[in-house]
């Protein structure tokens, strides 16, 4: 009876973790794509802030739709990787405003990147300024949550920014270096070269740029 009674405490052990077993692999192989677009996207980083032109990468080592998709699922992950720090921005300064905005800021930013005024990380260009309380993107300290809670908008964001890391998004601000929503006036505007304009934005290059 001790043997029997050991026996049935073993299946009913097991009926309960396997189902946890079963997804263990799942999890496990999310986590490994997450890790590979994490590294690839700091090599692509790495070669647009030194060469902002260089021509796309080859498919092995390009971004995966599913990779980035991998990278922070929740949009409330520390901000310590290119893909997260772009997608964030992309989705806090143009969520709900269209495509082509959400695109033309993930244009600045990788202009910004390969420019040598400007730091050679996504991460680092995003969080410029914040140290003296002067952020180059509000979103980043304006002390309210960093974590993106619409998911449609930070996919939608994710997928701008894998475009962008592999060197195929279109430059539609021509060079520009900042932007500013339409609904303010700064005073730096009217020093610098406005090279385009949506509906929601204008963008701008220093006049020696």
């Amino acid at each position: 009876m001790p043997v029997r009674r050991y026996s049935v405490m073993l299946i009913l052990t097991l009926s309960v973790a396997l189902p946890w077993m079963a997804a263990d692999p799942v999890r496990a192989s999310e986590t490994q794509m997450a890790e590979t677009a994490e590294r690839k996207a700091e090599i692509l980083e790495q070669q647009a802030s030194a060469e902002p032109n260089e021509t796309p990468p080859a498919p092995r080592q390009a971004l995966t739709p599913s990779g980035v998709q991998a990278v922070d699922p929740q949009g409330d992950a520390p901000l310590d990787d290119p893909i997260t720090c772009l997608s964030r921005t992309i989705y806090w300064e143009a969520r709900g405003v269209g495509a082509s905005e959400m695109e033309a800021v993930a244009n600045v930013v990788m202009n910004r990147l390969g420019d040598a005024d400007f730091p050679n990380t996504v991460c680092e260009v995003v969080r410029q300024g914040s140290e003296q309380g002067n952020c180059q993107f509000s979103w980043w300290c304006d002390g309210r949550s960093d974590s993106a809670f619409e998911e449609r908008a930070y996919a939608e964001s994710k997928k701008i920014a894998r475009r962008a890391l592999n060197g195929s998004l279109a430059d539609a601000t021509n060079g520009a270096l900042f932007f500013h929503s339409k609904s303010v006036t700064p005073s730096w505007a009217s020093q610098f070269t406005k090279t385009a304009e949506t509906d929601a934005f204008d963008f701008y290059r220093p006049d020696d740029g």
